[in-house]
């Protein structure tokens, strides 16, 4: 089955909402081993959507379109697909009930064109909208499905897993799987991975290796199709360790994982605890780091020290290290580290100073970039780099190589 999702709606094209009912249901479809070849977006405007219809109907024979199910008059998908299938719209009873209970749990008065929610294609299967009004539904013509669901994700997404998915098993005539893994890396470049796996890349068939780039990280999806789940993770399996003999170096997690929860869960597991100090990343370490539930059982806190004034009266940083070095430079995160590790009583002291930009500074160019690390048995490290990107992509990668840098070093705590 090749399927396809049309997206309806005039608010996604122009930028109000971002679609993102087509990446979860193409998520969704893969599991079920259903390909995805095509997303369209098209406005409230039926004779667009015959026109994306028509198109769609000639390369695929699954068709799922989300958003225009509701009561105002510009939600026309229903009416769209009645009148280019010549089907009748007809009254779901129970959605109607449905719609009437929610009006008068709600206190609310019910207008008329509340009712043009419960109209439905005839003939058509229905998927109940247990967090909405609107109910979605299924119906094969001339052996391409249409599949009508409610724009909202916070209904969409519920129908499919709990009703939709169930109708589109019952169509297919084997269930053969697609299973993914995403290995991600950092501190290699996008082209320098791929030379290293370049005859994986050319002989791929079964699974298929896809590599993306992303901020200073590479990322390989490894997707296998089979119809035995078992049989594909064997197959990725097998890819993946050809791959990481080659650049396992540079590995450090797998699927949604992220160097700073890669960071949190090995701080955990070594029931250690960090602070930080910040300068040119204003906070942005500490702001990723309190992001993730169960930060505050590793991280005591921080300083955003983003003068000379600051770092001198907050961090202890001494004048003449100031005068004689700068404070981009390796001595300034040394004691930038150092200090708010012993200021806050934690294991690791992590800094971050250097230059954003646009404008170089103390004669340093934008992008260089100091790290320091101290660690509790009196280590301490300091890693430069330097980065080539807008004030933004300076501030976020240094963050992520201040994540690295920490990875890298750990073995550090085992003196603790």
């Amino acid at each position: 089955m090749n399927g396809e999702i049309i997206a309806v709606g005039s608010e996604l094209l122009l930028g109000q909402i971002v679609n993102t009912n087509a990446r979860f249901l193409s998520a969704q479809l893969a599991e079920l081993g259903i390909n995805v070849f095509h997303h369209t977006v098209v406005g409230d405007n039926p004779a667009r959507l015959k026109s994306v219809l028509e198109v769609a109907e000639k390369r695929s024979n699954l068709i799922i379109l989300t958003g225009g199910l509701g009561p105002t008059k510009d939600d026309l998908t229903k009416e769209t697909i009645a009148k280019h299938l010549n089907r009748r719209l007809v009254i779901d009873e129970n959605a109607l009930q449905s719609i009437k209970k929610y009006f008068e749990k709600t206190g609310r008065t019910m207008t008329d064109n509340n009712k043009k929610q419960a109209l439905v294609l005839e003939g058509s299967h229905i998927l109940p909208n247990d967090h909405g009004m609107a109910p979605g539904m299924v119906l094969t013509v001339e052996n391409v499905t249409y599949m009508l669901l409610p724009g909202p994700p916070k209904e969409m997404e519920p129908m499919f897993l709990k009703y939709g998915m169930e109708s589109l098993l019952s169509k297919l005539e084997k269930t053969e799987r697609i299973e993914s893994k995403v290995l991600r890396f950092f501190g290699i470049g996008e082209a320098l991975l791929e030379t290293k796996i370049e005859d994986l890349l050319d002989g791929q068939t079964n699974p298929t290796i896809a590599p993306l780039a992303s901020d200073g990280e590479v990322t390989l999806r490894i997707t296998a199709k089979h119809e035995s789940k078992e049989e594909a993770l064997r197959l990725i399996q097998e890819t993946e360790k050809k791959i990481l003999a080659r650049v396992g170096d540079f590995h450090y997690g797998n699927d949604q994982t992220s160097l700073m929860k890669e960071v949190v869960k090995k701080l955990k597991s070594l029931n250690a605890t960090i602070s930080c100090s910040e300068s040119l990343t204003g906070g942005m370490f500490q702001e990723e780091l309190t992001d993730i539930p169960g930060a505050s059982s590793i991280f005591k806190g921080g300083v955003v020290s983003y003068t000379n004034e600051a770092k001198v009266k907050l961090l202890n940083i001494k004048e003449q290290t100031i005068h004689h070095h700068g404070v981009i430079s390796e001595q300034c995160a040394k004691e930038m580290a150092e200090n708010i590790r012993v200021a806050l009583n934690t294991d690791i002291g992590i800094s971050f100073t250097g230059v954003a930009g646009p404008d170089e500074l103390e004669g340093k160019p934008v992008g260089t970039v100091y790290i320091g690390l101290s660690f509790i048995n009196g280590t301490t490290l300091v890693e430069k780099i330097q980065l080539a990107g807008s004030r933004k992509q300076n501030r976020i990668r240094s963050v992520k190589y201040g994540c690295h840098f920490l990875l890298k070093n750990l073995g550090n705590l085992k003196e603790k």
